[in-house]
């Protein structure tokens, strides 16, 4: 072999080499959550009220690892049926009005919810919605603002991280053009975050990997649900039920939505679908995309 030949020989090669690796690294980087996927189990609340532990271990079997539970405290047997059924609990929805409705500082109300979160191992609680008679103002949404940073403060001396989950409705153009989702932005202590729901953040009239590097270090999970093609961005009333759409069979943009999330530092990502004809088969088609990307 020459001298010529074997160096385009070994650049061939290196190139090719090189690529193999670029190849690896993009699959690799295309789901960074890949194999650590959860689900927000209010997709399956009517199967979990019938049958709570043949529910959860088909969630598991599906391959998810981990639940975001909802209606905390009083879900006893949602806990002991995930846990049974070797599914981690990281996360919950709870029943937030002692804070949304704070009376000065008592926390009478909210004290027994982070003991009891504290007492099953919980990192984080969300709050996961505001009634339409608590948020018609900008100043009711810096009154929210502020019980929940008081609430946050809470928390976290329990160890725990107090996060706010979005709707649609939070993106809505108020007094001077501002929104609630502005005013939490602007007001949000360092203890509290965000928990993104995409879906709603899309609906809501913004791109959800651009609003995730927006609130980079600030968002500590993600709802992982797709929009249906068509479906009128922005909307801040309802929506058609078949306007969710499972993972991968909407518009959003996933790999760049989780390459964001990974960068902008979000623990957990949960896959969610708050309609469907068949939830179970839904969650399996939303994960077995996530699982191949």
């Amino acid at each position: 072999m020459n001298r010529r030949h074997f160096l385009s020989t070994s650049v061939a090669a290196g190139v090719a080499l090189q690529t193999g690796r670029s190849l690896a690294q993009d699959a690799v980087s295309a789901n960074p959550y890949k194999g650590d996927i959860g689900l927000q189990a209010y997709t399956l609340r009517n199967e979990l009220s019938k049958d709570a532990a043949g529910t959860m271990k088909a969630v598991a079997e599906a391959g998810f690892k981990h639940v975001e539970l909802f209606g905390f405290p009083g879900i006893d047997d949602m806990i002991k049926a995930a846990k049974d059924a070797g599914l981690k609990i990281h996360s919950t929805h709870f029943q937030a009005d002692s804070i949304i409705r704070l009376k000065g500082d008592d926390f009478s109300g909210f004290m027994p919810i982070v003991e009891k979160a504290k007492n099953i191992g919980l990192s984080h609680l969300v709050v996961p919605y505001i009634d339409g008679n608590d948020r018609k103002t900008l100043d009711d949404w810096k009154r929210l603002a502020e019980n929940f940073n008081k609430a946050a403060e809470k928390t976290r001396e329990a160890g725990i991280q107090l996060c706010y989950h979005n709707h649609n409705f939070e993106f809505q153009p108020k007094e001077g053009g501002k929104s609630g989702f502005d005013i939490f932005i602007a007001e949000f202590s360092p203890a509290m975050k965000f928990e993104l729901d995409l879906f709603w953040v899309k609906v809501g009239g913004h791109e959800p990997a651009e609003l995730i590097s927006q609130l980079s270090g600030r968002v500590e999970q993600l709802h992982l649900k797709d929009v249906k093609p068509g479906t009128k961005t922005p909307s801040y009333s309802g929506v058609g039920e078949d306007d969710f759409k499972e993972v991968g069979a909407g518009i959003l943009p996933w790999k760049e939505i989780l390459a964001a999330a990974k960068k902008a530092g979000v623990k957990y990502c949960h896959v969610e679908q708050d309609q469907s004809k068949d939830p179970l088969a839904s969650i399996r088609q939303s994960i077995a995309y996530l699982e191949k990307m």
